[in-house]
């Protein structure tokens, strides 16, 4: 069974491009398939209610909206994450706008719409239209709010996840994985977790996950919204191997039937009739 694995940066760069590199590293490093950024305007994207509240951060403080715009990276910086991830990792972004998706376009073929915006069907229409594969995030919506968006855009790719950072273990609902595979069949089903620990992720690989995304930082102290929810490099090689572990075990579906390795161990106990 394959899995893709993206190692979700977001913004825990913090606006650094070092440390957006470090991350890009320790994706490579563990064996991922895809790293992913978030990409939007933050002039359109911040309601206008927040735009002038005061946001206390390690650059001093500032409005959120000022803020927002601290940690988005330009034009030039983020063509040379896309240019250090060359040959080495895929890369895409969610994309929050439709001037962010108009901007990834040369950069990529996939692009993630988030759980916040599925019902923003305009901007869903419009990436389907522009990108070879389409992912959506089914964080916040309701079963209906799914259907729609999915019956409108088309997407490659449905993650399930719970957009609490962190999300309680008895609200991860993982059963809905198979829901979900069930209802779309033609569809590649994802997991995007936002849980402590790693043991929930493999299972949601257990239960038929194609996809799985979760948040990467370099530590989990570190000043930011997202971090405390993520997983660190080493956290994230162990994922990585257990999830390869797991779809290399899962095998098929098919009669039993005597294996290689067994076969051996049968020569050499059961007597030949």
């Amino acid at each position: 069974m394959n899995v893709n694995v993206v190692a979700e940066i977001g913004i825990n760069h913090n606006g650094d491009i070092n440390i957006a590199k470090k991350l890009i590293d320790v994706a490579v490093v563990a064996g991922c398939d895809y790293v992913k950024w978030q990409k939007r305007t933050p002039d359109a994207c911040v309601p206008q209610h927040q735009k002038n509240q005061p946001k206390s951060t390690p650059w001093g403080d500032m409005t959120y909206l000022e803020y927002k715009k601290k940690i988005e990276f330009s034009g030039p910086q983020c063509q040379e994450i896309f240019d250090y991830c060359k040959d080495r990792i895929k890369c895409f972004a969610s994309v929050w706008d439709q001037s962010s998706v108009d901007f990834m376009v040369p950069l990529t073929n996939i692009v993630k719409i988030p759980s916040a915006l599925i019902t923003d069907l305009n901007l869903c229409c419009y990436a389907r239209s522009r990108f070879e594969t389409l992912v959506i995030s089914t964080g916040m919506s309701t079963e209906k709010e799914i259907e729609t968006c999915v019956n409108a855009c088309n997407p490659d790719v449905i993650m399930h996840t719970n957009s609490v950072y962190p999300s309680p273990i008895e609200e991860l609902n993982l059963s809905y994985i198979q829901w979900l595979k069930d209802k779309y069949p033609d569809k590649e089903i994802g997991y995007s977790g936002h849980e402590y620990g790693l043991v929930t992720t493999f299972a949601a690989v257990a239960v038929g996950s194609q996809w799985i995304e979760r948040h990467i930082t370099l530590d989990r102290t570190m000043w930011g919204s997202d971090h405390l929810a993520s997983v660190e490099p080493i956290g994230l090689m162990k994922l990585v191997k257990g999830i390869r572990d797991i779809g290399t075990a899962m095998g098929v579906c098919t009669p039993r039937k005597v294996l290689g390795s067994e076969g051996k161990k049968l020569l050499s106990l059961r007597p030949a009739i």
